[in-house]
């Protein structure tokens, strides 16, 4: 095969990322130059590639600002409604290519760049993940940050700047080893710190009734630090800005035992306050009912939720009405998002939250302030709360939805517990006037769980303190109407939306595939970038022989790219012509790693038993990260491991099965795998995925799908043609079914001869022959308390594995269904997922505005 074109020829090749004007090269080389010489200490005169690394990103960094400021006085004039996403993850990846990217700046810079005599893709390579977030939820927050800027929405996005973000994965042995992630080790080149806005935020204490109301007092206070970083959106000139809180202790705190205590101990005590933004909680679909990760969602929520209110009564350029100090018009003016704000996945917010401390605290701000003056009777304030509220659920998996014992909050937020109980006494008091004599009803729907300990429902909480409530896929939010909020469902149908999620094709497109990118502008334009539906066009060209071999040509190159790196890193000769199966995500039991692995075995087994027959070669990539206290996640890495050191070392498999498990799987690795694959796996049992994410960025990218009816594979096959996809095992009627007639998977290990092999080969040590016993604990799972029925699809898998295979090898015919795989991938875009958000639940318009750039004069001067 060929050698693939070097990234600067290639990336000279690109025309969708526009030409580059020698002004703009000689320009960024100046400043390039500038940036180096004061980013060099004064006693060292060798730069290094860290040193070259951020001068180009304070280069790039100059041409964010003047847009950045420009967008703040442009809003700040216009006064539009202002749309706040609060989420406890945003996983950001790198900053430097999408940024160039979105202000146009790509090309110059890569000319520049190489006449300076550099490798740009060195020195994108240098910069570090901005990990704070554990998968989907926190790239889905990161997705929607693009896409509101790339609208046009005045959005702010609110969350922690967490110190540690999420761990670095070692693969050590086989076994899954963590890291600490000191991403800001070297300085973050995109973040502003704003200590003018420093907010307290208040802990513990106790509520004392006065004449005046009720006071919460004798509190600890944290300090809440913002640090701005902007976001650009697609060549608009818009940049809005992300603010994360970093906790800080007051320059009193504890010191009031310094007189008849320890003065050092006092000062070292900072920590404790400080911790609250030390580190990411490192779980995925689960709620750890820990009094520091409460901590965290009270923080962030209390600080943003004061910093919207102070935002609000400054605004309106040239006015200073009493429209301002009536929060009446609260809701016309703020919408905030809570994301991941409850616990593991519960909950995203659109707007000061209910469903935990969001909704309560808006409503005690807006009912007192730090003065205890009233800004609005409370019945006021919870309606101007529910109208600014809107509620998004993230999963239906019960472990991960979040019940705060009633002791932890009375301890932490004492105030906070008395409101919510006037809340339920509310909510319970209106349902038992539309229900009477049915206190089972009021039991289910009640916000607070009997039991011992007592419990707060935060997802009832959510749903009874918001305007709107919806799912991320149509299957995921009728599951949500038909089961979860059933109850809730039947008394508000009408509060009740789907939002399918989506992916930014700024970074899930144009900067991870540039070379399918500038393929698909040759025959269709490149205003697909801003409306992907604009790929239905490629249809047109199914029959194309010179477009069907340039799409294949590109994936030829990206495997060839990716498997020279694997080659790099992991020491395994890789088959290009191999058939690259992915399998990229959390690993959770639900998400059934295991059965991809029965199958991998199975493989294994045939090859064994037949070696001179013809087998359609693979190479299975499976990768990430396991929470560190989810023992089976942890073994199911183990497994994999293990299974790969067999097979690849088997000589009469040779090439044409290989298993790679892929350490420390990020954003930046996802951009390297995803252009690379031909198949992606999304195999979860149906009903258990909300929606999912990677399934779309693999689908735009040229891979086909293998999946259940789960989450948004069902739009995925709707939008193609169920045809065009792999879709294997049962669908959630099944499953409902099986859970009603009880899963048996004793009969699935007798009844499949293949299935009982595999299963006793790893049961009998032959994948750990020094360890015999090593996977019992995984084979006790799948015979006897397995949840997500791993054996009851494992026939329809295997059948579907085969029909990839037959179809692998005609490959025109593969080429022409994956083209029809990208041409209906328009429906995923995240701009689509937040045009609708904006329309039908924030009230709020997207704009093609494009605000004047810093050098020419602004719209209202104009």
């Amino acid at each position: 095969m060929s050698t693939p074109l070097s990234d600067q020829e290639k990336r000279k090749q690109i025309s969708v990322r526009g030409i580059a004007g020698l002004g703009d090269v000689a320009e960024i080389k100046k400043s390039f130059n500038r940036h180096l010489h004061f980013t060099l200490v004064k006693d060292r005169n060798v730069a290094t590639p860290r040193d070259y690394y951020f001068a180009l990103a304070h280069t790039v960094r100059d041409h964010l600002v003047g847009r950045w400021i420009r967008t703040q006085q442009y809003y700040y004039e216009k006064d539009p409604k202002r749309v706040h996403y609060l989420s406890l993850e945003f996983y950001m990846g790198r900053t430097l290519q999408n940024t160039m990217i979105n202000l146009g700046l790509q090309t110059a810079c890569d000319e520049a760049i190489y006449q300076l005599g550099l490798d740009i893709e060195e020195l994108e390579e240098i910069e570090e993940d901005a990990g704070l977030g554990n998968g989907g939820l926190g790239r889905l927050a990161a997705c929607f940050l693009d896409s509101m800027a790339s609208l046009g929405l005045a959005a702010y996005g609110y969350g922690i700047r967490y110190e540690f973000g999420i761990f670095n994965q070692k693969i050590r042995d086989g076994w899954q080893v963590e890291e600490a992630d000191d991403w800001l080790r070297y300085g973050n080149p995109w973040e502003k710190a704003r200590p003018e806005y420093m907010l307290p935020v208040h802990f513990y204490g106790r509520v004392e009734p006065t004449a005046g109301g009720v006071k919460w007092v004798d509190t600890q206070v944290v300090l809440a630090m913002p640090y701005d970083t902007p976001v650009p959106g697609f060549k608009n000139n818009t940049v809005n800005t992300m603010r994360l809180w970093s906790a800080k202790a007051p320059n009193d705190f504890n010191l009031r035992e310094f007189n008849v205590g320890d003065y050092i101990e006092a000062v070292l005590d900072r920590n404790l306050a400080e911790n609250i933004s030390r580190v990411l909680y490192p779980n995925d679909n689960f709620f750890e009912g820990k009094e520091l990760r409460l901590k965290q969602e009270y923080f962030v929520v209390a600080a943003t939720l004061q910093d919207i209110i102070r935002r609000f009564k400054s605004s309106k350029f040239g006015c200073r009405d009493p429209v301002r100090t009536s929060f009446e018009t609260f809701p016309a003016k703020v919408l905030s998002l809570l994301s991941p704000l409850v616990g593991g996945h519960p909950a995203e917010r659109h707007s000061p939250c209910p469903g935990h401390p969001g909704a309560h605290e808006n409503s005690r701000l807006l009912t007192v302030d730090g003065r205890f003056t009233p800004l609005l009777p409370s019945f006021q304030a919870w309606e101007v709360t529910r109208q600014t509220c809107a509620y998004t659920n993230h999963t239906v998996l019960p472990e991960a939805l979040e019940r705060w014992p009633i002791y932890l909050f009375e301890k932490l937020l004492p105030r906070h517990l008395q409101i919510i109980y006037q809340i339920n006494h509310l909510h319970l008091q209106r349902i038992a006037a539309m229900f009477p004599g049915d206190t089972d009803r009021l039991r289910r729907m009640s916000l607070i769980e009997e039991g011992d300990p007592k419990r707060i429902n935060m997802a009832h909480l959510c749903v009874v303190g918001s305007h709107a409530v919806n799912g991320v896929a149509q299957i995921h939010s009728d599951i949500v109407k038909n089961t979860v909020f059933k109850d809730f469902y039947e008394v508000e149908p009408g509060k009740f939306q789907n939002k399918t999620n989506g992916i930014t094709p700024r970074r899930w497109l144009l900067l991870c595939n540039p070379g399918l990118a500038d393929i698909i502008a040759e025959k269709i334009g490149d205003d697909f970038v801003t409306d992907l539906y604009q790929l239905r066009n490629l249809l047109d060209f199914i029959d194309d022989e010179a477009f069907i071999r340039d799409i294949a040509n590109v994936k030829q190159e990206n495997k060839q790219k990716f498997a020279t790196y694997l080659e790099k890193e992991y020491d395994v000769k890789i088959n290009y012509e191999s058939l690259f199966d992915i399998h990229v995500k959390r690993i959770h039991e639900y998400k059934r790693q295991l059965l991809n692995l029965l199958h991998v075995i199975t493989f294994y087994n045939r090859i064994k038993k037949n070696p001179s027959k013809h087998f359609v070669p693979r190479t299975v990539i499976i990768g990430g990260k396991a929470a560190p206290g989810y023992h089976m996640a942890k073994m199911i890495i183990k497994l994999i491991t293990a299974v790969g050191l067999v097979v690849n070392n088997d000589p009469v498999v040779g090439d044409r099965l290989k298993v790679i498990y892929l350490e420390n799987y990020r954003v930046s690795l996802a951009e390297k795998v995803i252009p690379a694959a031909d198949l992606s796996e999304q195999i979860s049992t149906a009903g258990t995925e909300a929606s999912g994410t990677g399934n779309m960025k693999f689908m735009l990218n040229g891979a086909l799908t293998i999946g259940t009816m789960d989450g948004a594979n069902v739009e995925m096959a709707e939008e193609a043609g169920e045809e065009n996809l792999f879709i294997f095992g049962m669908r959630v009627e099944d499953v409902e079914a099986m859970d009603k007639t009880g899963y048996n998977a004793q009969e699935y290990y007798q009844r499949l001869p293949e299935l009982r092999q595999a299963i006793d080969q790893i049961q009998t040590g032959f994948f750990s022959p020094a360890q015999p016993e090593l996977f019992k604990d995984v084979v006790n799972m799948l015979m006897k308390h397995d949840r997500f029925k791993v054996f009851a699809d494992y026939e329809a898998y295997m059948t579907c594995q085969g029909k990839v295979s037959e179809l692998y090898m005609n490959p025109k015919e593969w080429t022409r269904v994956v083209i029809r795989n990208i041409a209906g991938s328009g429906k995923f875009s995240s701009d689509r997922t937040i045009s609708e958000y904006a329309r039908e639940i924030w009230g709020v318009e997207p704009s093609d505005v494009k605000i004047p750039p810093p050098n020419e004069p602004s719209i209202s001067s104009s």
